[in-house]
């Protein structure tokens, strides 16, 4: 494990994107134009992510090994087919979504609601709307970095056109409309042929339901982490997507395909937290309900952080940190955390040996165990722990 790092409360500040801090696109994508989709809006919080617009404003540019952004649209509007080369996983926040895939969007449908979350394959085209009587907003993570940007299906880009908006081969939106030359034909994006579109994998509503967490499907654990044994540290944890933060040896993600990230659900009861600890890769806290403080570095270094709902945090790898909520309601967080690997969470001194005077410390394979039934020289070195804290 990395020594821990320290944020100045600059840098700390600059992590928090707040929704007044999101600022939406609605040119992103070559369908902006098309009747339906005209009312879309795109926000790219952590990274470009897709965006095919030169305008699109980014709030964290940071590296993060995933893109995070926002797909915001009001009762009706679509968002039309296209291929993802990287994982896309959606988070709802709001509306009601009809999801649909296919080489011409009519393989199979699911609807999801708020608080569920799904993961499309790779390799195949998909579309959703909001089908709902509310404005959208669905959170949407892809794995990467640089995700590739996507294909569209043919017939977008033929529409496309027709409102003067074409893409290049550098996947760059250009829109005639404002007077920019048409580009020549040979710097224009190929479409993908229809015969190539429908050789692509066929996925069936069972195969696609089982890529769904719903709110009814989480499976919550009280011992998820090794603070929760704690008078006033009580969370818990439902795994979702990848091998996340949990240190219950029994709870298992749902969607364990590989993505590039993890994600848990977060719940904690007004005036509850978790205790101060580090993990060793970045993680972002996405506020779905109530309002976590955040309590960054140790001693004279800390710094508070409010985060209110729909609003975002960015912690960096090995910065410790501490989750408290403070709202009026539980606290609900989507916990995204970077890499496919079990993540390895320290525990602060304080946690341990207050821990340990329960019973608990942590096993050789990072899950909460009977400190009793530990090794010997684990034993000894929690005692150790606990004489300095």
């Amino acid at each position: 494990m990395s020594e821990a790092k320290t944020l100045d409360q600059a840098a700390a500040k600059s992590r928090l994107v707040l929704r007044s801090n999101m600022v939406a696109c609605k040119v992103a994508f070559i369908d902006c134009k098309m009747k339906g989709s005209e009312r879309k809006e795109n926000y790219s919080l952590i990274g470009a992510g897709v965006s095919q617009s030169e305008d699109q404003v980014v709030n964290l540019r940071e590296p993060h090994g995933f893109s995070l952004g926002v797909a915001a649209m009001p009762p009706g509007v679509v968002n039309n087919l296209h291929v993802h080369y990287t994982a896309e996983v959606f988070m709802i926040f709001s509306g009601r979504w009809l999801f649909r895939w296919g080489a011409n969007g009519d393989e199979g449908t699911v609807i999801g609601e708020p608080g569920d979350v799904l993961s499309i394959p790779t390799w195949i085209f998909r579309g959703f709307s909001n089908i709902g009587n509310d404005d959208g907003w669905i959170f949407s993570a892809l794995g990467g970095d640089d995700t590739g940007g996507i294909i569209w299906h043919p017939s977008i880009l033929e529409q496309a056109a027709r409102h003067g908006l074409y893409l290049t081969k550098e996947n760059l939106l250009v829109d005639t409309s404002n007077g920019t030359a048409k580009p020549a034909d040979d710097a224009l994006l190929e479409p993908i042929d229809q015969e190539t579109a429908e050789s692509l994998r066929h996925y069936s509503p069972d195969e696609m339901r089982k890529r769904m967490v719903t709110v009814a499907d989480r499976k919550w654990s009280r011992h998820a982490l090794l603070g929760s044994v704690l008078p006033g540290h009580r969370a818990e944890v439902a795994s979702i997507v990848g091998f996340g933060i949990t240190q219950d040896r029994n709870q298992q993600a749902d969607i364990l395909y590989p993505h590039g990230f993890s994600i848990d659900w977060l719940r904690i009861d007004p005036g509850q937290e978790i205790g101060t600890h580090r993990v060793d890769a970045k993680q972002v806290l996405i506020v779905f309900d109530g309002e976590a403080e955040l309590i960054l570095n140790e001693g004279a270094d800390k710094t508070p952080v409010t985060v209110p709902r729909q609003a975002l945090y960015s912690v960096p790898a090995n910065v410790w940190r501490s989750v408290r909520s403070v709202g009026d309601t539980p606290l609900l967080v989507a916990v995204m955390t970077t890499g496919d690997q079990k993540k390895h969470i320290v525990w602060s001194p304080a946690i341990v040996a207050a821990a340990a005077q329960e019973g608990f410390g942590v096993d050789h394979n990072g899950y909460v165990a009977p400190l009793r039934l530990l090794p010997y020289e684990t034993q000894q070195a929690v005692a150790a722990i606990s004489l300095t804290a």
